[in-house]
């Protein structure tokens, strides 16, 4: 399920062949029926990937507005020009709970629970906390109360970057057994090794573990080191586990089908491959964590059935780093290559994350890149991805009450002009002026940036020297302070009279979890800010290393530190929600896990109950102090 309010309900599917669908939705509680007839040609939205893939966006509208707060069952029946497939339910039996005969929703009046994370990569050794949104709706049943009204994953629901040995495999084996289409790119790297066609790298002895041989390298002549001791060769993609980033549109369609589903995994062997004998032991140990991802699939599966879910994309969604500076940008999308490769991931994002956030928005862009999807291939691939690079509406917002506001931090920059090296604002000046706008006299806002706007002071401390000696990339510094004009305005967005007086802020990004509450010390208006910082669904931040920089935040960064006024934070207050894990003897702040978090909004919005079910089903809440 995709979005979902009472003017248009909307699924993304993806089906083998070119099925006509028909669509029933009935009331759960007397079986009227709201909506029973075959979609017609504006209602199904479909993009062939493959001669054996398509992806289909269904937009379904009432005469009448659907019903708010009552249990929806639906169906889908799949029939094609020769014959009638049958019903989804019965294609896919374990779509609906034991207890129920069909899959169900509920479209509320009143956001009162929310489900949010971020940060799910499919090989870290961790359990999957998205099985967790399973488990929540099986426990609320019918109940609308209990049932959270929506899912927001807040940015890396897949790592591009960073993929595992036995993931590529199956992609692989996914590409041949859908007939995903084939592609190829301009040679323009100095590496001998570099292949031109998804077939030639496909076969290549550097396909497993050792792409970082073919990716694309630049001419670093920038900072103060280079100046002095000559240009060096520097590689685009930044991420320490580049040896198998995905290249080919191919490979990227591939991964979202197999984490999403546990489909296509039944057709894939995991000892069928031709990973070099240096890498076998690397191989068997990420099967293992793999194996155990696919085990929770079906779970996964059922519980996107059942709840509106939308995203936004963060790096890894693309490749690591992504526009963290100006001159990362000039190097990556100067390259063909390299070009080739975020567009790629880019499109990957529209047609299987991005269209379903907003369908109205993406329904003209789908028309016009509809075309270069033909029965040979990509008709013109380098104009698709400029479209893909040029559109600049991956932001949208949610007339739910209250209403939500999900930011694109990513490709609406506050690039720097003084020197290519710094980090870019997450968010330019004109889009923040309009976000005001989108703000002003609205009582309540969830706003949804990837990244925390409050992180924890040390950490951007440490990312400002890191940026200073010219290495931000080193350090990931992308947090919202790290570009003074965008941390001022957004600061004083925060600070005008006209801002709503409750604001809550959902983030991720940086593998662990948090509850700040912000006030204004010298204040125009009486705003209150609670940003709930959860991540990651299925990542953790290195445990020692957590817990040192945790305690130096707390000496440096103590409430009487006179450390706290050479912050752009100094006119607001931070207190601190702690997690109730915590005892006289660990006093954090910080919760390292995997988890996903749970909102819990009262009537009047005035209390805000925040917590985290961990990946193994624990309840952690952060308490206010």
């Amino acid at each position: 399920m995709r979005h979902c309010d009472t003017k248009q309900i909307n699924f993304w599917l993806v089906t083998s062949q070119d099925y006509r669908l028909s669509c029933k939705i009935n009331r759960l509680d007397n079986g009227d029926s709201i909506l029973n007839r075959s979609l017609a040609s504006n209602e199904l939205q479909q993009v062939k990937i493959g001669k054996h893939a398509f992806i289909n966006l269904i937009t379904l509208s009432a005469s009448d507005a659907f019903p708010e707060n009552i249990v929806l069952t639906y169906n889908f029946t799949l029939s094609s020009a020769e014959s009638t497939e049958g019903d989804l339910v019965s294609l896919i039996p374990d779509l609906a709970y034991e207890n129920q005969q069909l899959p169900n929703f509920i479209i509320k009046s009143k956001i009162n629970k929310i489900l949010h994370g971020s940060c799910r990569k499919p090989h870290f050794d961790s359990k999957d906390a998205l099985i967790q949104v399973d488990h929540t709706i099986r426990q609320s049943g019918t109940s609308v109360e209990e049932r959270p009204a929506l899912l927001m994953m807040s940015g890396d629901q897949i790592y591009v970057d960073d993929v595992a040995g036995p993931m590529l495999v199956a992609i692989h084996q996914v590409i041949d057994k859908l007939a995903l289409y084939e592609e190829s790119w301009l040679d323009d790297s100095e590496h001998l090794d570099l292949t031109s066609s998804s077939d030639a790298l496909f076969k290549s002895p550097h396909c497993y573990y050792q792409r970082s041989e073919i990716l694309p390298h630049h001419t670093v002549n920038s900072s103060l080191f280079d100046k002095v001791f000559g240009a060096r060769k520097a590689p685009i993609f930044t991420s320490v586990n580049v040896k198998n980033h995905l290249i080919t549109l191919s490979e990227v369609m591939a991964m979202y089908l197999l984490v999403w589903s546990p489909e296509l995994w039944a057709i894939t062997d995991l000892n069928d491959h031709h990973v070099p004998k240096e890498f076998q032991t690397k191989y068997e140990q990420e099967r293992v964590v793999i194996n155990q991802f696919v085990k929770g699939l079906p779970a996964i599966r059922r519980a996107l059935a059942h709840i509106p879910t939308y995203m936004i994309f963060d790096d890894h969604d693309v490749t690591d780093d992504w526009n963290l500076t100006r001159g990362w940008e000039e190097a990556a999308y100067n390259h063909s290559f390299s070009k080739q490769i975020i567009g790629n991931a880019l499109i990957g994002y529209c047609l299987c994350q991005g269209w379903g956030n907003a369908p109205e928005k993406f329904t003209a862009l789908i028309r016009e890149i509809k075309p270069s999807f033909c029965q040979g291939g990509y008709d013109e691939h380098t104009e698709l991805i400029d479209k893909m690079l040029a559109w600049d509406e991956w932001h949208y917002s949610l007339n739910t009450s209250p209403k939500i506001v999900v930011l694109d931090t990513r490709t609406q920059r506050w690039r720097s002009e003084s020197y290519a090296g710094k980090p870019s604002g997450l968010i330019d000046w004109e889009s923040l002026s309009a976000l005001q706008q989108e703000l002003i006299n609205e009582p309540d806002i969830i706003m949804v940036s990837a990244a925390p706007i409050y992180g924890v002071k040390l950490i951007e401390t440490i990312q400002r020297i890191f940026t200073f000696f010219g290495k931000p990339l080193a350090v990931d510094a992308e947090n919202w302070m790290a570009h003074s004009g965008t941390a001022n305005v957004m600061l004083n967005i925060f600070r005008h009279y006209k801002t709503p007086p409750n604001f809550i802020i959902l983030s991720g990004d940086v593998h662990y979890s948090f509850v700040y509450e912000v006030t204004h010390r010298f204040r125009r208006n009486s705003s209150k800010i609670l940003q709930i910082t959860c991540s990651g669904l299925k990542n953790e931040f290195p445990a020692g290393l957590l817990n040192t920089l945790e305690k130096l935040n707390k000496y440096f960064y103590a409430t009487y530190s006179p450390l706290n006024w050479f912050t752009k934070r100094r006119r607001m207050k931070i207190r601190v929600r702690k997690p109730d894990c915590a005892d006289s003897y660990h006093d954090t702040t910080l919760y390292n896990g995997s988890g996903i978090g749970l909102l819990t909004l009262s009537d009047n919005n005035q209390t805000i109950k925040t917590e985290m079910i961990t990946a193994k089903g624990e309840i952690i809440c952060f308490k206010e102090t």
